[in-house]
């Protein structure tokens, strides 16, 4: 009895640790004002969790959403959604994962914060990746590093690498997969990033496995492994001894490749991770293939049941229709921000123009020795010009205002609201200004017109 309470306290005492620690994120990302850094906070908080427990982290990442939506956080909503889709790949859910990371990445874009693209250009590359869809993982995760070089952030950098790597060993392009791991494995040793360094270990013992290096091959394999149990993922542990039971299939060495397969499915067995043990499986079953075995019958029923859920003809046509209508969607939204951008140039053009004419006129008017001018025609004028320069600052600087204030109509109104109250007082010092210069050339006219008279009187007179 005493043990059960004892345990039970101990789960209510990590619970209430994790839920205070969650609060405590809440309000560090609620004070930072730096949107790059509130992204890098969200990452390095969530990222080790979703390769150690794909459950927990999908639980937790929706506290998350639930947060952001409840605070107006686009930012959090965006990174929140883009985790929820990478959590679902984990879980084996590629159609679920497709449509959230899809959905995150048409967020980002609208925040035009680079940092949280980056991230789901990752997401989206690594779902492409697992369907095969390589020129298009490509795309991704070569745009997760141009962002991560030109923002300097290594942590977007090292991903891209890692998984440029593994793409091009697919492809069979064995130079440029060494070329890319190698770099990873020198950004993640100089800047002491290992969440993922498993895949890059695994991955470069594949390559040199390709290369004809067994001794580095198997020295990689084996430092995956004992990454994978250092950062206690079973994920990343399973990924591992799959590479390794795959290069001792491809080598002939039947017993070995035996032994890891089997640890391979071992390791994700009765885990949110199972639907990992497809390659295994597949491994474990050509091994068997040719023979009446149950342990034919057993690995053929776990891969055919775990592919099948992973990579239904259902699901892949589903992926492919969504990335296709998202392509679509993005074209479109691309064209009208295109053709807002031209309008928005030509208004800035169009009251440029009329400014440049009242001004003119206005200017005419005061400097014109022949004319005795209303001065009320210059105060209407003057209001004119003065909407004129209004409608010109919100023009130039309606995108920046929309960034700024993340499409807030509040915010926006408030934004202008100081512009026109900046603008009026200058407004006003202008037209007195004004106002006076031409009372004085009024005057002055008067004068000169009557000196004029005068003249031609006395000179009438004297005649």
């Amino acid at each position: 009895m005493k043990k059960i309470i004892t345990l039970f306290c101990f789960i209510v005492s990590v619970q209430t640790a994790f839920t205070q620690s969650i609060d405590s994120l809440f309000s560090k990302i609620a004070a930072e004002k730096d949107d790059n850094l509130r992204v890098k906070m969200l990452f390095n908080f969530f990222s080790k969790t979703a390769e150690t427990d794909a459950a927990l982290s999908l639980k937790n990442v929706q506290k998350l959403l639930a947060y952001s939506l409840e605070k107006k956080d686009k930012l959090s909503e965006a990174y929140a959604i883009a985790a929820i889709g990478y959590n679902y790949r984990g879980l084996g859910n590629t159609e679920k994962s497709l449509e959230y990371a899809l959905k995150a990445d048409a967020i980002a874009r609208e925040t035009g914060n680079e940092i949280l693209r980056a991230l789901t250009n990752n997401i989206l590359g690594n779902i492409n990746k697992d369907l095969g869809n390589y020129p298009k993982a490509l795309n991704h995760f070569h745009a997760e590093v141009e962002i991560g070089a030109r923002l300097k952030y290594d942590i977007a950098q090292s991903m891209g690498f890692q998984n440029l790597g593994e793409v091009y060993l697919a492809m069979g392009r064995i130079d440029s997969a060494l070329m890319y791991e190698q770099k990873d494995y020198e950004l993640c040793m100089r800047i002491g990033f290992f969440n993922y360094f498993g895949y890059t270990l695994l991955t470069l013992g594949a390559i040199h496995g390709k290369l004809g290096n067994p001794a580095l091959a198997i020295g990689y394999f084996d430092m995956a492994i004992q990454e994978g149990i250092k950062t206690k993922s079973s994920k990343q542990l399973s990924w591992a001894y799959t590479a390794k039971a795959q290069y001792f299939y491809n080598a002939k060495q039947i017993d070995s490749s035996l032994l890891y397969a089997k640890k391979a499915i071992a390791t994700v067995n009765n885990t949110a991770f199972s639907n990992y043990s497809i390659k295994p499986a597949k491994i474990l079953l050509d091994i068997y293939e040719n023979s009446n075995s149950d342990s034919a019958i057993k690995y053929f029923k776990l891969y055919k049941a775990a592919n099948d859920s992973l990579f239904s003809t259902k699901t892949i046509q589903q992926t492919q229709l969504m990335t296709f209508e998202n392509e679509i969607k993005q074209q479109e939204i691309a064209a009208e921000k295109l053709q807002a951008e031209e309008q928005r140039k030509q208004n800035i053009q169009y009251a440029l123009l009329a400014l440049g004419i009242i001004t003119f006129i206005i200017l005419f008017l005061m400097l014109s020795r022949r004319h005795i001018t209303n001065t009320k025609l210059i105060q209407f004028l003057g209001v004119v010009a003065l909407l004129l320069v209004f409608e010109f600052l919100n023009l130039l600087l309606h995108p920046f205002l929309e960034r700024i204030t993340h499409h807030s109509p509040v915010l926006m109104l408030l934004a202008l609201v100081c512009i026109a109250a900046l603008l009026v007082p200058l407004h006003h010092k202008l037209e007195k200004w004004a106002t006076h210069k031409l009372v004085e050339k009024n005057k002055a006219i008067r004068l000169a017109s009557a000196k004029k008279t005068i003249e031609e009187l006395e000179n009438s007179q004297t005649n």
